[in-house]
């Protein structure tokens, strides 16, 4: 299985975000983009790529100890920027610090049991909402639109919204299209 940990906006946050990029996808050169699925917007913890299916159960049992010591905190998404001329990403603000050390540790548990992909990466929390093309060097209006709507982020600010779970999921492939499902989820303490 194909397997990563992660949050997810409130259906609120969803909502408001899926507003204000509509604009964005109309820019010249958008349509070259490929727009992630409001559905599957998550904010990734740790991705794990290929996970054996008998380790599952011992990741399960890590995660839900780490969900022990973590506190619901409070987010949103706000800003936004682009990863070179690759990704087009919306930021947070609020208890950053809180999901950021929640990110730590689900690396810390998940290294022990399925070798984390981006354990060698800093953690900069971020929802991708577009990449360009597959091409190795995207064109100059896809690159334009990329920049264009980064900059029209820049002072998106949404609503507050609560994190008080954390997911384990799986992606799959599906006709081109990414499919994900959520295979267990672990509430974090709310005192």
């Amino acid at each position: 299985m194909r397997l990563f940990v992660a949050v997810h906006p409130s259906p609120e946050a969803v909502a408001e975000l899926a507003t204000a990029t509509a604009p964005l996808r109309a820019l010249p050169g958008a349509d070259r983009l490929r727009w992630t699925d409001e559905d599957g917007w998550h904010l990734t913890l740790a991705f794990l790529g290929s996970v054996p299916d008998d380790h599952v159960p011992v990741l399960r049992e890590a995660l839900a100890q780490t969900a022990l010591g973590y506190q619901a905190h409070r987010l949103r998404l706000a800003g936004g920027g682009h990863f070179g001329d690759r990704v087009l990403w919306v930021g947070l603000a609020g208890q950053t610090w809180a999901l950021r050390a929640l990110a730590r540790a689900v690396l810390t548990v998940t290294a022990e049991v399925a070798e984390p992909q981006d354990a060698e990466l800093d953690f900069h929390p971020h929802l991708t909402l577009a990449r360009t093309g597959r091409r190795s060097h995207p064109g100059r209006e896809e690159r334009a639109a990329l920049h264009t709507a980064a900059e029209r982020l820049e002072e998106f600010q949404g609503v507050e919204w609560p994190v008080a779970e954390f997911q384990l999921m799986r992606s799959d492939f599906d006709g081109g299209r990414v499919r994900y499902t959520t295979v267990d989820r672990w509430e974090l303490n709310s005192g």
